[in-house]
């Protein structure tokens, strides 16, 4: 959440209307909390629900709601789900996700891209490894911050 925010520039307001959007009204305290580094005092891991609503009310917020109203968060997040999250909400293609690696250096063909979206039982489905996730993160940063 720390890293999305640095990417896109999202002030406090910005980050506490996202949560609102996926439905949970955050306070400005909490918000820091969670925004914290582990070594820092006051550090509260933000669990998987809350991050799922934060992912939620990005993409409400860039794509606009569902007609049935706010989805209901996820309890357990996988790389996998945070990675269709952020590719939904940003309206991303798997040729941006692949200049994304490319501009970190990384490399990954279209077929492995698209293991990585398929239903966890598909025989062809790929984990998100932390690593790949990084790259992801750090090739978008890349991207978005230099515009």
């Amino acid at each position: 959440m720390r890293r999305v925010r640095y990417i896109f520039d999202f002030s406090d307001q910005q980050m506490l209307a996202k949560f609102e959007l996926g439905g949970y009204k955050a306070n400005k305290p909490e918000l820091l909390a969670w925004l914290a580094r582990e070594e820092e005092a006051g550090f509260v891991l933000c669990e998987d629900a809350m991050l799922a609503r934060f992912l939620n009310g990005l993409i409400i917020k860039n794509r606009g709601p569902k007609g049935d109203g706010i989805p209901e968060p996820e309890k357990l997040l996988s790389n996998n789900i945070i990675l269709r999250k952020l590719k939904i909400a940003l309206n991303l293609q798997a040729e941006d996700l692949l200049q994304m690696l490319q501009l970190n250096g990384f490399t990954l063909s279209k077929h492995e891209l698209s293991a990585l979206f398929r239903s966890p039982e598909h025989k062809n489905y790929r984990r998100c490894l932390d690593q790949l996730l990084r790259n992801i993160l750090d090739g978008m940063e890349k991207y978005y911050r230099k515009k």
